[in-house]
């Protein structure tokens, strides 16, 4: 064969190959149609025209195909194009809570609290970069090597967070984290994340006004909680919600929502947490509902709980109930008033009346490990009761992790609180016979 003979037949492997890329139909997709007739239609009517388009090119161009490799090239060609490509379906998928992008050949979902690998990938770099300049673009944002780092909330209400290089090093990441519909507490129960009778417990303590901290680590469903917990908020108050994210989905009609802005390009017009805990104290909420405090918030939400705010409710990473407290002390600290350790001790005696921890186990369960109450006041060193621990079982052949609920009776402060304000007390709590010797009274009713 004559050296033209192979050339040609190079060039016309190439073609052949290049026909059934999605890079390819895209680029002719965009040659055949009007960019200015497709403003005037709405994305669903986008979809359905170039769906359409794609048809039309295939059939006259494209290679024989069975209908399922038709239908699925004629999608992804159209998700290119208007969409985020292979992340489309992923996106579609509801029962999917996080997308992870380590680079154009590893991508990772969450299902269920589980983590797997897909077979979806990006055709290079190029085309996952291009997935993440759309991403960024809808909050007008942009991703360079002036800017490397992006976190942001996509107008759908999904959090995404974006590195690249050089601080990564493997290449870009893409991180999407997906928030499920509003779980109330019932059905958290039904899923076992707690019992009844910790349900009605709970409720009777945010109804009380009780002061509470959901803590745990990433990915324990601390904003479910929260949000489930915000339930029985009663409807004739005024909440207001701060959040870095808006992330929380309150059923009340009388909810004000805020939410935290990150510096621009130029490095001006950041609004942090802090600046919203100290503007909602002017709005006269009847309760603020912090969704993560991180920083030097921290004192200013405490003090908030300390100055009339009761009710207030929080959520702090942490590994047990016992870390969180220390953890909220450690973060009071860190702001520029450098207030010295004891003083936060005290605020947080003071403001702080129960810790709700939550745990995620090997099987992707996630579930109340344990609810303590705050019994130490004023000067005194920190002192938790815990009134609910999850006794777990060895983890079985089925891999499924199994155990029950152990409750302890309430400590008498506490159980004055709740019944002060009419609510009970389930009966497999109690309420201790007496307080122990040299308790400080607990000073609110």
């Amino acid at each position: 064969m004559s050296l033209k003979a192979r050339l040609d037949e190079d060039r016309a492997s190439e073609g052949r190959a290049d026909r059934g890329s999605v890079t390819h139909w895209r680029r002719r997709l965009l040659e055949e149609i009007n960019l200015e007739d497709l403003t005037r239609l709405t994305m669903a009517q986008r979809r359905v025209r170039l769906e359409k388009v794609v048809g039309h090119i295939l059939t006259r161009e494209g290679p024989v195909l069975s209908e399922r490799e038709r239908s699925m090239l004629i999608r992804r060609v159209v998700d290119e194009a208007l969409g985020l490509g292979v992340l489309e379906p992923l996106l579609a998928d509801e029962t999917i809570t996080e997308i992870m992008v380590n680079g154009p050949d590893n991508i990772f979902i969450e299902r269920d609290g589980r983590m797997r690998r897909v077979d979806a990938t990006f055709n290079g770099e190029d085309q996952l970069y291009q997935t993440i300049d759309r991403i960024v673009s809808l909050v007008n944002r942009r991703v360079d090597e002036s800017s490397p780092m992006v976190d942001a909330r996509l107008p759908t209400g999904e959090r995404v967070n974006v590195i690249i290089p050089p601080l990564s090093l493997s290449g870009p990441i893409l991180t999407i984290r997906r928030f499920p519909k509003p779980y109330p507490i019932e059905e958290l129960i039904r899923m076992g994340s707690l019992d009844p009778a910790t349900g009605i417990l709970l409720a009777a303590m945010v109804r009380a006004r009780f002061n509470i901290v959901v803590s745990g680590g990433t990915g324990t469903g601390k904003t479910t909680f929260l949000n489930a917990m915000s339930a029985f908020v009663p409807a004739t108050e005024r909440i207001v919600t701060i959040e870095d994210s808006a992330e929380l989905q309150l059923m009340q009609e009388h909810v004000v929502r805020l939410e935290s802005r990150p510096a621009n390009i130029e490095g001006r017009g950041e609004i942090a947490i802090r600046d919203l805990v100290r503007n909602a104290l002017r709005m006269r909420p009847d309760r603020i509902i912090v969704g993560e405090v991180r920083g030097s918030e921290t004192i200013d939400m405490l003090q908030a709980m300390n100055t009339g705010h009761d009710g207030s409710l929080v959520t702090v990473h942490a590994n047990s109930a016992e870390d969180a407290i220390h953890r909220l002390q450690s973060l009071a600290t860190m702001g520029e008033g450098h207030v010295p350790y004891d003083a936060v001790r005290d605020q947080i005696n003071n403001a702080v009346d129960a810790i709700v921890h939550l745990g995620r186990w090997p099987d992707g369960s996630r579930r109340v490990d344990e609810i303590a109450v705050v019994s130490s006041r004023r000067r005194e060193q920190f002192r938790l009761d815990s009134v609910l621990r999850f006794d777990a079982l060895p983890i079985g052949p089925n891999r499924a992790v199994e155990g029950k609920f152990r409750h302890f009776p309430l400590p008498r402060h506490v159980a004055g609180r709740i019944h002060h304000v009419g609510e009970t007390i389930p009966a497999v709590f109690g309420v201790v016979a007496s307080e122990p010797p040299g308790t400080t009274p607990h000073p609110r009713p």
